[in-house]
């Protein structure tokens, strides 16, 4: 990750200031940790300017210092600069069937993480409530909590947390945001899923590096996506955008809630895949298909890859990614060399843009979305680390 120069004609100091504290605290946030020397190299400042920026990180308990390891380097090695322990955003993610809930530090590591079933099916009142009783499980002595982060499977607009649309969750115009906020006292910023999955997987797992990256994610409550486009997040104008899951498959398929037919989220879906196997969660299937599956199976794994097939090759076409992430359930239906998702969108999608896309699974498992709604939460620190 290179730094960002100030703009010319910047002069005021504080402004100056904080820029480059802020630049230094994210490239250790989102590389893990890196050489001092590193640091001074990617900002273009002296090496005394850096050190003093570091010094200010370290009293504030933002990163910290490590020896660096004299065995491997030759000549006077850097001082290691990584995440500190102290700051950590609390990530929440309720779905249809059950809440996820995690703590998660700068660098991207889960700390603690739990899931447990709704208790009050789609009543949001009750979400949140059981949403405060799992805080208040969770450790954080020695913590500082920065603010919430949530992964919500619908339409959220962006500017106040406001859910205009989840309707597996069925909430209209749920101020979900301001509600958490109002119960658990702390800052809470809401957006979709699947764009924060995007998110998470561009800065930690399967996309680094990538600067036009498509991210789709499945789960009980649907399929969701995010684009990337450029290196910055494709969101729309309210923060709607990448409702990929409602991309037209199969014209004479199912009937969608969305009013329209054939939708891909109605075509490809975690409850089919389940109700085929005989099982009751994503952890049975797996232990199924681990062992191999049956005829049923197969033969529904296959139709559902099919159909994403159909909209894989409609994000190589519109949008030309490097890379598509499978995240969820989408994950298994990558397939074998034999049976493989990337030769049927090479079938029918454009040949020039699918040379260069590659279709892999998420890399950071069940943590995407934890570290994306955390990515809401820490973008306040990072922006201003010491919140001067």
């Amino acid at each position: 990750m290179n730094i960002s120069p100030l703009a010319i004609g910047r002069n005021h100091t504080d402004d100056v200031h904080r820029h480059n504290l802020s630049a230094i605290l994210t490239v250790v946030h989102r590389s893990g940790g890196v050489p001092r020397a590193r640091l001074t190299e990617l900002s273009g400042l002296n090496r005394s300017t850096v050190a003093a920026l570091v010094a200010e990180l370290v009293e504030a308990r933002l990163v910290v210092e490590a020896e660096p390891d004299t065995r491997e380097t030759a000549g006077r090695p850097s001082r290691y600069v990584r995440p500190g322990t102290l700051p950590v955003a609390i990530a929440v993610n309720p779905e249809v069937d059950a809440i996820t809930l995690g703590v998660v530090g700068l660098g991207g590591t889960v700390i603690q993480r739990m899931r447990r079933p709704v208790e009050d099916g789609s009543d949001v009142a009750g979400v949140v409530e059981q949403i405060v009783g799992m805080i208040g499980e969770l450790d954080l002595r020695e913590r500082r909590v920065v603010g919430i982060g949530a992964a919500v499977p619908g339409l959220v607009r962006r500017s106040d947390g406001v859910v205009r649309l989840a309707p597996h969750l069925q909430w209209v115009d749920v101020p979900f945001a301001r509600m958490l906020e109002d119960a658990t006292g702390l800052p809470v910023r809401a957006a979709n899923d699947a764009s924060l999955g995007a998110t998470a997987e561009r800065a930690f797992g399967a996309g680094i590096g990538v600067d036009d990256l498509a991210y789709l994610n499945g789960g009980a409550s649907g399929i969701g996506g995010g684009i990337v486009i450029a290196g910055d997040p494709l969101v729309g104008a309210a923060g709607y955008a990448g409702e990929l899951g409602h991309t037209l498959v199969n014209s004479e398929g199912r009937a969608c809630h969305c009013g329209a037919r054939g939708c891909l989220e109605t075509e490809v879906s975690q409850k089919a895949l389940l109700a085929a196997a005989g099982v009751k969660d994503m952890s049975g299937l797996r232990s199924l298909l681990a062992i191999g599956a049956s005829r049923s199976v197969d033969a529904e794994i296959g139709r559902q890859r099919r159909h994403l097939a159909v909209a894989l090759r409609n994000i190589v076409n519109v949008f030309n990614p490097s890379r598509v992430v499978l995240g969820g359930f989408l994950g298994l239906l990558i397939g074998t060399e034999e049976e493989s998702l990337a030769a049927l969108v090479g079938d029918t999608a454009l040949g020039a843009p699918f040379e260069s896309v590659v279709i892999l699974p998420a890399a950071l498992g069940a943590d995407t979305l934890m570290i994306g709604a955390a990515e809401l939460a820490f973008e306040q620190v990072l922006a201003d680390p010491l919140g001067r």
